[in-house]
């Protein structure tokens, strides 16, 4: 578990393919203080640390993840968010996070507005996952690339994000720009109500 708030950027060192798998290498100023088979999120995809050699260490992630993420597009020198999971007696500062993407979004307006940052990114809208809370809402929560975020102008398949200077300067955000692909995932808590209220709608239905 995760609050999207990111502790610091990590740049991809090596990607190695491996069946559908793809082992990647990054480094990181806390990379001596991970432990194999700890729990890292990287752009908001929850990977195990399976090797540690020095500031280097490595995860893999599997086919389907490459294939929901904006991990298979990852490259050397690229940049990757990080957050390590939460601790139990501390503050929950952004907002529930699994570390399970749902779907990309790609950015389709970036623009500056007084020493601040406006991103709109727009995703592959889908009725039936909206109805199980597949959906943002205006001033609601939103992970972006690991990032917990504050809805603005949400619409059925868009949404806008407003970054301060230091999300940008100490995120991978500041790589973003229009046409770059991002990995978001709703809210929990919105999914969770979603399919509850649908649940009891089939149980008075059927009765």
């Amino acid at each position: 578990m995760f609050s999207g708030i990111v502790e610091t950027t990590a740049q991809v060192v090596g990607l190695t393919p491996e069946g559908g798998n793809l082992h990647i290498s990054l480094t990181c100023p806390f990379a001596h203080e991970l432990k194999i088979d700890q729990s890292v999120s990287h752009n908001g995809v929850c990977l195990t640390v399976v090797e540690i050699k020095g500031d280097v260490y490595t995860v893999t992630a599997i086919k389907e993840t490459l294939e929901k993420s904006n991990l298979g597009l990852l490259k050397v020198g690229y940049w990757v968010n990080l957050e390590r999971s939460m601790l139990l007696n501390g503050r929950l500062d952004g907002h529930i996070v699994q570390g399970h993407v749902d779907q990309t979004a790609t950015c389709i307006e970036k623009r500056s507005s007084d020493g601040s940052w406006y991103y709109t990114f727009q995703y592959i809208f889908d009725r039936e996952k909206a109805a199980q809370g597949y959906i943002t809402v205006e001033k609601g929560s939103v992970t972006v690339n690991g990032v917990s975020l504050t809805v603005v102008n949400s619409l059925n398949d868009r949404f806008s994000v407003a970054i301060i200077p230091y999300t940008y300067e100490n995120t991978n955000f500041q790589h973003i720009e229009e046409g770059s692909t991002v990995n978001i995932e709703f809210d929990i808590i919105g999914k969770y109500i979603s399919r509850m209220i649908h649940v009891t709608r089939d149980i008075v239905y059927i009765s």
